[in-house]
């Protein structure tokens, strides 16, 4: 399990993996080459759009680790909800870094590099998700993540495990889940307990304690995604009258992804040595749906994998054919974007303008001289 993984490697090792820089071009998987290591490591919290396989052997309605899942990834269907890789696939990739395993399959020297923590369902409120039964929210992932913390400090002297922690990329995207599998389902009476704006309140509530507890176990570099413009996405198209986005949807987020920023300001002021970045999801996703052709897609309202209306009615089912054309198409499946558009964002995030990724971008983020405390 992946709570005993540390306890294979010797002190000497894990500060060799965490303090020392690699070489200045180091042979990544499958023997591609990839750039010079720019931070120790990444842990990475989330949702389905960045789990990579924790679900899997879950008691779950939330999984994707069969085919047509992975069928541009080498590793076949590991429980990516994506036809190949993610966001934070691509930034690993970036920063230098391996791909980033799951918590619940990381072993041996795999873990050395961070460890995956996102969970599909998983949202920011506890309850968020019920309905696929199965699930690890995100206060539990942070448990998890203080798992890995005291194997790590069993081998090394806390200070030694403070400093290289403070030099990690921690990267968090929550929050859709908490409108899709909370506020907008009919069996959940969020909807009449609070309005649009209360409910960003209190999950932004919430969030802040949540990333507050992960600064307390040495988190310094937080990279926050806020949530995407969810009304077009190919589930909420299929419910439309006319197939249109729904703005009532878009609208009901803006709140969350307004109080995400002030949260972020906020972080930054009041967390010493810490410095947080906030990924306009939404923004992004904006322009790549209206300059959809500009970047190379032709089909942005339905998608690649799934069943009905925009493909989005059923989403991707075991052993369905997906489109061949997979690279032109934004929308892998009724929730999810390809590969093609992970890779495209996760570009966008590590080396964007601050109007995409604010006040600087994950390369920036990774090369700061922050003054830990």
């Amino acid at each position: 399990m992946a709570k005993h993984y540390f306890r294979l490697f010797s002190s000497a090792s894990l500060v060799l993996s965490f303090m020392v820089l690699q070489a200045e071009v180091v042979w990544g998987q499958g023997g591609t080459e990839r750039r010079k290591e720019m931070v120790p490591a990444m842990f990475i919290f989330g949702d389905s759009l960045i789990d990579n396989g924790n679900n899997n052997n879950l008691p779950s309605f939330a999984k994707a680790n069969y085919p047509p899942y992975g069928i541009d990834f080498n590793g076949g269907p590991t429980g990516r909800f994506s036809n190949g890789y993610t966001m934070v696939d691509e930034i690993a990739e970036l920063l230098g870094l391996p791909l980033i395993p799951a918590y619940s399959e990381a072993s041996g020297d795999q873990v050395l590099h961070g460890v995956n923590y996102a969970s599909a369902a998983a949202g920011i409120l506890d309850i968020t998700g019920r309905n696929f039964v199965g699930r690890i929210p995100f206060g539990q992932q942070i448990s998890n993540f203080q798992t890995t913390l005291d194997q790590i400090t069993e081998n090394l002297a806390a200070d030694d495990v403070a400093r290289a922690i403070a030099k990690c990329i921690f990267f968090v995207g929550m929050g859709s889940n908490d409108y899709l599998n909370n506020y907008l389902m009919p069996n959940y009476n969020t909807k009449n307990q609070y309005n649009a704006q209360q409910f960003a309140d209190l999950l932004a509530q919430q969030y802040t304690q949540q990333l507050t507890r992960l600064y307390n176990l040495g988190a310094r570099r937080f990279v926050i995604a806020g949530v995407g413009r969810m009304g077009c996405i190919p589930s909420i198209l299929a419910q439309s009258p006319n197939g249109t986005c729904s703005e009532d949807v878009n609208r009901l987020v803006l709140p969350f992804n307004a109080n995400v920023k002030t949260m972020i300001n906020n972080l930054n002021t009041n967390l010493p040595g810490s410095r947080s970045i906030y990924i306009d999801i939404a923004r992004m996703f904006e322009d790549v749906v209206t300059n959809a052709r500009a970047y190379g897609f032709s089909v942005a309202n339905r998608g690649c994998c799934g069943i009905g209306r925009n493909r989005g009615q059923i989403t991707c089912l075991p052993m369905q054919t997906p489109c061949p054309n997979r690279d032109q198409y934004v929308f892998w499946d009724a929730y999810h974007p390809t590969a093609a558009v992970n890779i495209l964002i996760g570009r966008k995030a590590f080396s964007g303008d601050p109007s995409k990724v604010y006040p600087m971008n994950i390369q920036q983020l990774a090369t700061l001289n922050i003054e830990t405390n």
